[in-house]
């Protein structure tokens, strides 16, 4: 995948490619560690609703116009980090982590068995602060606690 790659805010013609891209990568990322509740509950649909109402803290990745990935930001938190599963290793991700820290992000969560996203965040210099179980859609689940800074 090549092309000129664009961090911006995201916009509302956005909405429809946030939640593809979000159930894309959720599906990549979480098969193997959430069940069937959790992808019922995170509908294309459920996912458009709720990016409609974050997009002021919302960012893309857009490169020759297609979004390829998006960050989430509250506060100094880093909400959600999700790359199409077709545009990941091509730095549309360390982009939006980099623009996400820039931005203030000091803190994230991941599932404890989501290996490929810990050691992304591990090699930007992401340490894991705490380790814990919490309910999340469809169970309870292994979390970690990654801070920076």
């Amino acid at each position: 995948m090549s092309g000129w790659l664009t961090i911006r805010d995201a916009r509302p013609v956005d909405v429809a490619a946030l939640a593809r891209v979000a159930d894309a990568s959720y599906r990549a990322a979480f098969s193997s560690i959430v069940g069937e509740a959790f992808f019922a509950a995170r509908t294309p649909a459920d996912l458009a609703e709720r990016f409609t109402a974050s997009l002021d803290r919302m960012r893309v990745a857009d490169r020759d116009g297609a979004v390829v990935a998006f960050s989430m930001v509250t506060g100094t938190h880093l909400d959600m980090l999700f790359v199409d599963p077709a545009a990941q290793g091509t730095g549309a991700g360390a982009a939006l982590l980099a623009d996400a820290e820039a931005r203030g992000a000091r803190s994230l969560e991941s599932f404890r068995d989501n290996h490929a996203a810990r050691a992304f965040y591990e090699r930007r210099g992401w340490r894991l602060t705490r380790a814990y179980e919490r309910d999340v859609v469809g169970g309870v689940h292994a979390c970690v606690f990654y801070e920076k800074g």
